[in-house]
């Protein structure tokens, strides 16, 4: 792995607790990110930051870090009940559980106590921990309202507030549902309040100036420029050859890591069918499938065991998923925005990767902007039809929705196909 995404800027030479040192250092980490040199040192003076930055880029250390610190040396008493006193909310469970597990890393000598609160499972395991009194609360905001509305938590102990993939929150319509819990915590002025967002959108803005004290804004990377290490490609299949084309390439990408990108709910599940007749190991990730089979899927990647995971954007994002070698956009995505966010699934904390795109007969049409956003063409591939294999066909049964739209923390169920213009 590459040292080049580090900045110069050493944890040890800022001025941390000792317990939360300890926790750097088991977590191996000497070098700070760019995002995290350019945050910590004016979240550690107090100041609140409205930071854009990827996933992948270290902003969870660096909230936690900045949280932490802010915790262990808060004049503010603490009596009776443990109630939260730091607020991190996520748009997706997984990214959520992702942020409890650098918690525990992170505060494993502070003696703080790490509560989540997420739909899909773990009811009333979760309730009883928050009962018991936490004092870090990480979830989702469907979860946390219900937990509040029954009088589980309190949030006027909170003295700092983190909103992660801020412009994510927006895509799945938790803004109602965020204002209603920042407007339950103290007044702005009172905490340390940090927002971190792929992308600094009017909307993004917006919510944090109406909900953060004067915060600083920080931009690590210009919002259009690709992770540079991401090698590109496109290749122009009719729709006939979409599928033979996904398969023969898997094949032969042998058993790295491949994230395959699609538009639809419904064609992850086909290309799942494919994929299962063409002894192709995959699985469609979306918000239908229960969460312990979510989980176990997750699992089931990062160790290598399960070669292919097929998803959307929204059911993708904040997903940490260490060296993803491939990227396959089987569908162009109709947001240039997204594009970038794809691809950055692999190249992810300074090690290279690989992008592949399909420009079919439907979605080629979102081509041009997204090389006008990216602000350069992609190389274009060339294939052999005849070289293409002649694939299985499954009995394709679309998956049962597990209840309600998308199901309990699911994602919608896609977007519209883009219009001809």
């Amino acid at each position: 792995m590459s040292d080049s995404h580090l900045s110069n800027l050493r944890f040890d030479s800022l001025t941390l607790t000792e317990s939360v040192r300890a926790g750097i250092v088991d977590a191996g980490f000497e070098f700070c990110t760019p995002i995290q040199a350019t945050t910590l040192p004016i979240a550690l003076q107090g100041k609140d930051v409205a930071g854009q930055a990827q996933t992948g880029t270290g902003k969870t250390a660096a909230f936690l870090i900045a949280t932490f610190e802010k915790l262990l040396t808060s004049n503010q008493p603490v009596e009776g009940k443990r109630q939260p006193r730091a607020f991190m909310l996520a748009p997706t469970r997984e990214l959520a559980i992702q942020i409890a597990n650098d918690a525990e890393l992170l505060g494993k000598h502070t003696g703080f106590k790490v509560g989540l609160a997420f739909g899909g499972t773990g009811y009333e395991q979760q309730r009883k921990t928050i009962e018991d009194g936490i004092d870090l609360l990480i979830g989702t905001p469907g979860r946390i309202i219900d937990y509040f509305k029954q009088g589980v938590f309190k949030l006027d102990k909170v003295e700092v507030a983190v909103l992660d993939e801020a412009d994510r929150m927006f895509d799945l319509g938790f803004i109602k549902d965020i204002r209603y819990l920042l407007r339950r915590l103290p007044p702005p002025d009172q905490r340390l309040n940090m927002l971190f967002s792929a992308t600094l959108s009017h909307k993004v803005m917006e919510l944090a100036y109406e909900h953060m004290n004067e915060p600083e804004l920080i931009q690590i990377e210009p919002d259009k420029v690709t992770v540079d290490r991401v090698r590109q490609a496109i290749f122009f299949p009719s729709n006939e050859d979409k599928l033979p084309l996904l398969v023969g390439l898997i094949r032969e990408m042998g058993l790295g890591r491949i994230m395959v990108f699609v538009n639809m709910k419904r064609e992850a599940e086909r290309l799942e069918a494919y994929f299962a007749a063409n002894g192709i190991h995959a699985s469609a990730i979306s918000g239908d499938v229960p969460q312990n089979k979510r989980m176990r899927m997750l699992q089931q990647f990062q160790k290598g065991e399960l070669q292919v995971l097929i998803g959307t954007d929204v059911a993708s994002r904040g997903l940490h998923i260490p060296d993803v070698q491939y990227v396959i956009n089987y569908d162009l995505p109709q947001d240039a925005e997204d594009y970038v966010h794809r691809i950055g699934r692999t190249a992810r904390a300074g090690a290279g990767g690989d992008a592949v795109s399909f420009g079919c007969e439907t979605y080629a049409i979102s081509l041009p902007d997204i090389e006008d956003f990216i602000g350069h063409k992609i190389p274009v591939a060339n294939y052999d039809q005849a070289l293409l294999p002649e694939l299985v066909k499954p009995k394709f049964k679309p998956r049962k929705k597990a209840g309600g739209r998308g199901g309990p923390g699911g994602e919608p169920s896609g977007r519209r196909p883009p219009r001809r213009r």
